[in-house]
């Protein structure tokens, strides 16, 4: 058996497919396929508000806090 890259890589996995499965039930929910009640729809709500980032709260930041810089250069076919 393969060793652990580290502790904190193998709870990172975990989170995430942790998180995926809540995503998969919540939308089993919305489209029919799976019964929830409302205390089981906003845990799992709680639960994603801890694990992934909503889109709202993710800010991208170029130097010094100014907008972010994208630098596109081609590159030199002959070598």
């Amino acid at each position: 058996m393969a060793a652990r890259i580290h502790r904190r890589h193998s709870d990172e996995i975990r989170a995430k497919i942790q998180s995926s499965l809540l995503i998969t039930f919540l939308h089993q929910h919305v489209i029919g396929e799976r019964e929830m009640s409302a205390t089981q729809v906003r845990a799992a709500e709680a639960l994603l508000d801890r694990c992934v980032p909503k889109l709202s709260q993710i800010q991208h930041a170029g130097h010094d806090g100014g907008p972010v810089e994208m630098v596109l250069a081609q590159a030199d076919a002959r070598l």
